[in-house]
């Protein structure tokens, strides 16, 4: 888990244009993210100009089966990914060289699933722990 402090002088302001109501915001789970598993400017945006690394709000998550921990949701793979878990609820930062972070799975809500980081087809209810309605 990432503990070390990083400090920056620039406001960041948080943009979740894929959420479409704050409904399900307190029902959030807090989850472990492992980092080897994500892509620079895929799923995160590198460090730069004073800035962490930053993970992509509305990621789709699944739960890697033998560590517990999540990773990018991939409907083809067979280690537990390919369950929808949910969608990273915030944009989460990390520094470079960490090998996981604490981050908040939104499990419930209404989300624009057009305006996610990355493209999504839904999965059918069956591969999917979520109760997310997707529009």
């Amino acid at each position: 888990m990432d503990i070390q402090p990083t400090t920056t002088e620039t406001t960041v302001t948080a943009s979740r244009p894929w959420l479409l109501s704050l409904h399900g915001s307190d029902m959030n789970k807090t989850i472990t993210l492992d980092l080897s598993k994500f892509t620079a400017n895929t799923h995160y945006v590198a460090a730069a100009n004073g800035l962490p690394n930053r993970l992509k709000s509305g990621l789709p998550l699944g739960k890697i089966t033998a560590s517990g921990l999540y990773a990018p949701y991939a409907s083809g793979a067979s280690d537990g990914t390919q369950v929808l878990a949910g969608l990273l609820d915030t944009e989460t930062a990390f520094n470079t060289g960490s090998t996981k972070v604490g981050a908040a799975l939104r499990v419930h809500g209404d989300v624009d699933v057009d305006k996610l980081p990355v493209a999504l087809t839904v999965p059918a209810a069956a591969n999917r722990s979520d109760s997310i309605l997707f529009s």
